[in-house]
Order: structure tokens, then sequence, then C-alpha cells
């Protein structure tokens, strides 16, 4: 899935940003702001006209794409897990 087709809200796992060239500078730049390949991303907002641009989120920080850009990034939907904890058991003195 591509970052441009990720529903609002939902979290993402960056997989690999898609580079044209052997020196593609937009590539490049992606990675520079933190597109790596773990990273989690979620699309907050998209633009009025043409859903243009995608205000983007990567860590604490927000960016704004255009969709050709976001289409350069390769995602997948992350799978939120929910832990139980066990409460602690306690040792009362005799």
């Amino acid at each position: 899935m591509r970052l441009s087709e990720l529903p609002r809200r939902t979290t993402a796992i960056v997989l690999d940003v898609e580079a044209i060239s052997s020196n593609d500078a937009v590539a490049r730049r992606l990675r520079e702001l933190g597109f790596v390949n773990g990273e989690r991303v979620e699309v907050m907002a998209a633009g009025p006209v043409g859903a243009e641009p995608l205000l983007v989120q990567i860590g604490f920080t927000r960016f704004a794409l255009r969709r050709r850009e976001a289409d350069r990034v390769q995602v997948r939907v992350a799978v939120s897990v929910d832990v139980a904890i066990e409460p602690r058991a306690t040792v009362e003195a005799a």
C-alpha cells in the first residue's frame, strides 16, 4: 500500500521509499525527513482541493506532502496488539 492510499488517522509502518533514479532527490529528502523502514506514520488530514496536500505525521513531526510524493512511500497498516498485564501478587508478612 502507498502512503497516499492510507486512510486518515490509520497508523502504518514505513516499508520503503521508491527511488525513480539512482540519485533521486525526492526519495533522498523523504528518507532524510524520517521516512525509513520501520517508522510509524499516519495521515492526519488532506487538503480541501483534490485532497492535496496530505498532512502526514512521522514521529512527533508533521509534514505537508504532495500526493505524488506520498505515492513514493510504501507502507503497511500497523497491527495494534493489546497486552493484558497480570496484577502482581502481593506477599504479606507473617
